[in-house]
């Protein structure tokens, strides 16, 4: 794996904020990201840029978001509130929650212009469901429905020893989960690379993709300052994204 350290800076990974009703700092609402997310990035070596998300008329509109991240040396795509159900022509749950669509709208956008440009993009929870749904792939609304949620929930994980997952974090790791709604129908390209053990698809990788692409569907943040199997996964990440710092 390459030294990122070796790099002339840090390389600059894109993280879009996440809209909040308020934060204790701040007098009004606020836009953040995770405190552990930006840590694990840093840690790993690469620099957080958190950045306004904008789509207005909630339209999906990938040149505006290539012109905004134009800089971007990887894409990171966090976790968050639900994804709108409508952008997979699906009907919305009645527990669905934190949904705001202009904030969909520029995920998709900026998904969609990491994998078409190939930029190193790491996925995390509402962010693999963001990719898999820019993809052509829906969701389990609700997996009270199916097998039950993944809320709070700490869990062993199966991974394909095959996929470049396996390289990162081997056959079996332990994960931490907050989630109630999960991938159902894989979008174009995507391979699953990791189960839980009631059956849901808990990472995904990309067929025949350029790029450096992993979607999980848990928070390795939670522990990755503790965890060096989670701290892997970032560091593979911002390896990826000095490589496309190096070339520029």
């Amino acid at each position: 794996m390459p030294d990122n350290t070796s790099a002339a800076r840090r390389p600059l990974i894109v993280i879009p904020a996440r809209f909040s009703p308020g934060a204790t700092a701040l007098r009004y609402a606020a836009e953040v990201t995770a405190r552990a997310l930006a840590e694990a990035v840093f840690a790993a070596g690469g620099e957080p840029v958190v950045i306004h998300p904008y789509a207005p008329r909630h339209e999906i509109d990938p040149d505006a978001a290539r012109e905004r991240i134009w800089f971007a040396d990887g894409v990171l795509l966090p976790g968050g509130g639900d994804v709108a159900a409508r952008w997979a022509g699906q009907q919305p749950h009645p527990t669905q929650y934190g949904v705001d669509e202009e904030q969909d709208a520029f995920d998709l956008a900026v998904a969609r212009v990491a994998l078409a440009d190939c930029l190193p993009l790491l996925a995390i929870c509402r962010g693999t469901q963001i990719v898999n749904v820019a993809l052509g792939g829906d969701l389990v609304q609700d997996m009270d429905d199916t097998v039950g949620n993944h809320r709070n929930h700490v869990h062993d994980l199966d991974v394909d020893e095959t996929s470049p997952l396996g390289e990162i974090v081997g056959r079996r790791t332990s994960i931490s989960c907050s989630h109630h709604q999960c991938i159902a129908t894989l979008g174009a390209g995507l391979i699953p690379a990791a189960y839980s053990a009631d059956g849901v698809i808990e990472a995904v990788t990309l067929q025949d993709h350029a790029g450096w692409y992993l979607g999980v569907q848990w928070h390795p943040e939670d522990s990755a300052a503790t965890d060096p199997v989670q701290a892997e996964v970032f560091r593979h990440f911002v390896a990826a994204a000095a490589e496309q710092a190096y070339v520029r």
